[in-house]
């Protein structure tokens, strides 16, 4: 009909293509209002007929139909049209990026609610709307519906919360409960027995976390209807001007509590005006979450940890600038680690060890771990590259190099002493700085060095650059890596729910056991892409929708066919575009199973070069689609059983053996996803202890990770290998199937072999000695070693 419409107006014509006739349709919806101005396919003239003001008067949407006497939005809230009217902007901004398949986004992909909004909360009993009805003394509006008390209250339910929403929110939609069919011979259900509402909530990121709402100043009218609107959470508060007004305080004492303050409103506000109860209330803002709060008070998600890391590292950078005393001065100063571009999963926190719980070395100042205890907490280095200027002096020599190199980690730690007497622990390749509780790891960095570890000499005598194994991993971690921690904290100022969204995928990954397969550079990328091309959404304003959008991802890109662009800073145009797809597609067969491209990556996808594998790569597939299944499924269903860690639990049962982990010796345990209620002491005091820290931490110890890369070395020609690094109990082992095809008796690959029972001139793996060792390896680490014997055989 709005077809016909646009038809009748000659807004539209015949010789239009149907893509023309699309983008006019959008153009029309996203410019025209018919909450104030409706349209009408009636022909003027006729003076007995309805006015359009009439139809404002009686319906928030007027569309009239050719008779003149139907409205055909007549069920439609304004609300649901202003979503319309959204989503015919966004798409026509969709079809003019030339960097996006539009048709497809638009036309083809799903947009389920749960995704498509930051936050979305259910009324679990439509009853209660019933009483609301009363108190909002809303009868005439029940009469003219007919005694559907949703389609009375809905409209007045939407402007209540759009008012105390305010500028936290760009959109407040809703959708009606479904309605089953029933036999022609039996009663319609009853409207109790519809299901619950639903609502989808798109925030304002610039406003949606603010803690105060300022109202009118005390003395002024208006001041009256603030303080009936909100009750009595309005106070008056002094502010700095001088002035006193009427205000609304909400209580949030860390940024992931700030996030659900829209939560808060909307509760607030549904049961002083509706009667309706918290608990007719499902809100799945953030039920996710839980799996990344750390243990403090009051518990959070972390921001504020990763905060003061970053202060601590911004006041060491200052320090490092400053050193009198070098012989060369610093020239850059570039921190790499996930926390520092807030990503990573559990940030480091201020550790001070009590000396109780340790030995002493006293050869190099360090404490050392008591057996009989449990494992001292883990505290992870962060590390730092201090790249130190050019000049004649530095050798050509790619040994010369690590030597001049060497002589300045051990100045570095020296002037750092002396200048700002920060514990120091210097060693040839790196200094471990002790500073506000943290471990900082500098790392001296010479530009020029990539380029001479390229430099190979022929026989001939000729010079000539290679890429060598070397020289790459080096590129990667002082040219690659701290340009990809600088884009991305550049990409967390601009979108607060960034970090949290990565420390979700990465969580979600690790608890599959597969944070081996991918890395965490990896993981950051694509979900920066989320954020940088959200099309056919809007970026992400919370951590939940953005992991969601994440397993989607996953799940349903074409990685075979298609590379994944992540236009980091905007650097990329069209022609690059075009570019990278040509230069994707002609190298395919030789490409990594995931493509990654940046603007400072654009042919070799560093990030995915050695992993995963294909075969990670379809498991982590199959997983990412089945948890989201399950997710979805449990926060659009405000009645069922919201368990949201289910899909955080993974699936054991295709593991050929099980090695289970003593939690004493775990020390990240209560990072687990269920989180044991009680665990051990690991030698750490109080943030608020007053104690000063003479003698070197425990740094960078796990004894999980040290058993897992012996079990790797000594066995991974026979098996996989799989841990969830963040408190995990057990390690599950894949026995690879070649390894199990009988091999030629051969003196030098005899090691976990044995004579096949069949033939002597074959040999066999030795499973039984295997696992013997399993356990021999990890003794006081490992309780059992389950094998599965149906899962296998020789």
């Amino acid at each position: 009909m709005l077809v016909a419409y646009l038809l009748s107006r000659h807004q539209i014509n015949k010789v239009m293509s149907g893509y023309q006739v699309l983008r006019n349709v959008f153009q029309f919806l996203a410019t025209t209002d018919l909450t104030t101005s409706g349209i009408s396919l009636s022909k003027d003239g006729d003076g007995s007929l309805p006015t359009l003001a009439d139809f404002h008067k009686a319906f928030q949407v007027v569309f009239i139909d050719p008779s003149g006497l139907v409205n055909l939005c007549a069920d439609m809230t304004a609300n649901k049209y202003k979503q319309i009217q959204f989503e015919a902007k966004h798409s026509m901004e969709v079809l003019d990026d030339k960097m996006v398949d539009g048709f497809q986004l638009l036309l083809m992909a799903r947009k389920p609610l749960i995704r498509a909004f930051d936050h979305v909360f259910h009324l679990k009993q439509v009853s209660k709307l019933q009483a609301a009805c009363k108190k909002m003394q809303l009868l005439h509006e029940l009469l003219d519906h007919g005694g559907d008390y949703i389609a009375a209250t809905l409209p007045f339910l939407l402007r209540l919360l759009e008012r105390g929403l305010g500028q936290r929110s760009l959109l407040l939609t809703h959708s009606l409960p479904q309605v089953s069919p029933w036999p022609i011979d039996a009663d319609p259900p009853k409207r109790k027995d519809t299901g619950s509402l639903s609502f989808g909530l798109l925030l304002n990121p610039d406003y949606a976390a603010s803690i105060l709402e300022k109202g009118p100043e005390a003395d002024r009218p208006e001041a009256v209807e603030f303080r009936k609107f909100w009750g009595e959470r309005s106070e008056l508060r002094r502010f700095q001007d001088g002035s006193v007004c009427e205000a609304v305080l909400w209580d949030a004492a860390n940024q992931s509590q700030r996030r659900l303050i829209p939560e808060q409103v909307i509760r607030h506000l549904l049961q002083l005006h509706m009667d309706i109860p918290e608990s007719g209330i499902r809100y799945t803002g953030a039920l996710l979450e839980s799996v990344i709060k750390i243990e403090r008070e009051p518990a959070g998600t972390g921001e504020e940890a990763m905060v003061d890391v970053v202060r601590s590292y911004d006041d060491l950078s200052r320090k490092l600038w400053n050193l009198e005393g070098l012989p060369l001065t610093v020239t850059a100063v570039q921190g790499t680690h996930p926390a520092l571009r807030y990503t990573d999963v559990f940030p480091p926190v201020p550790m001070k060890p009590d000396y109780a719980f340790y030995a002493r070395n006293k050869d190099r100042k360090s404490l050392v771990p008591l057996a009989e205890k449990p494992c001292p907490a883990y505290i992870s280095p962060m590390k730092v590259l201090c790249h130190m200027e050019g000049s004649g002096q530095w050798p050509q020599d790619k040994e010369a190099i690590r030597r001049i190199k060497a002589a300045f980690q051990l100045q570095l730690a020296e002037l750092l002493r002396q200048q700002h007497h920060l514990l120091c622990r210097p060693g040839p390749t790196y200094t471990d700085v002790y500073k506000d509780g943290y471990v900082f790891r500098l790392q001296v960095a010479y530009h020029r060095e990539p380029q001479i570890l390229k430099e190979v000499t022929t026989p001939e005598g000729m010079l000539k650059y290679r890429d060598t194994e070397e020289s790459l991993r080096l590129e990667l971690e002082t040219v690659h890596l701290p340009f990809l921690t600088s884009a991305l904290h550049g990409l967390q100022q601009q979108h607060p729910a960034f970090g949290a969204t990565c420390r979700l995928a990465k969580r979600w990954i690790s608890a599959q056991l597969l944070s081996d397969s991918l890395s965490e550079e990896c993981v950051d990328l694509l979900v920066a892409s989320l954020f940088l091309c959200p099309a056919p959404y809007t970026a992400p304003s919370s951590p939940q929708v953005g992991f969601l959008r994440f397993l989607h991802l996953l799940a349903t890109f074409d990685w075979k066919n298609s590379p994944l662009i992540v236009n980091l800073n905007a650097e990329l145009k069209d022609a690059d575009y075009v570019e990278i797809r040509n230069n994707f597609v002609a190298a395919r067969p030789r490409l990594p199973v995931m493509f990654l491209a940046t603007p400072q990556d654009r042919q070799n996808s560093v990030w995915t070069k050695e992993r995963p594998s294909a075969q990670m790569l379809l498991r982590l597939l199959v997983l990412a689609q089945e948890s989201l299944r399950t997710l979805e499924e449990q926060l659009m269903d405000p009645l069922g059983n919201q368990d949201v860690k289910m899909a955080f639990r993974p699936p054991l049962d295709l593991y050929d053996v099980l090695i289970r982990l003593s939690p004493k010796q775990i020390p990240r345990h209560l990072q687990a996803v269920d989180r044991p209620v009680k665990s051990f002491s690991r030698g750490m005091l109080p943030g608020a202890a007053e104690v000063k820290t003479l003698a070197f931490p425990v740094v960078d110890y796990d004894p999980v990770q040290l058993y897992l890369r012996e079990l790797r070395e000594a066995f991974g020609e026979f098996a996989l290998f799989f841990h969830d690094k963040h408190g995990g109990e057990v390690i599950g082992v894949l026995w690879k199937p070649v390894s199990f095809e009988p091999q030629p008796f051969k003196a030098a690959t005899l090691r976990g072999r044995m004579l096949s029972p069949t033939s002597e001139s074959l040999t066999v793996p030795n499973v039984a000695a295997i696992l013997e060792d399993f356990e021999i390896l990890g003794e006081g680490l490992v309780t059992a070693v389950e094998a599965r014997t149906e899962k296998w055989s020789i």
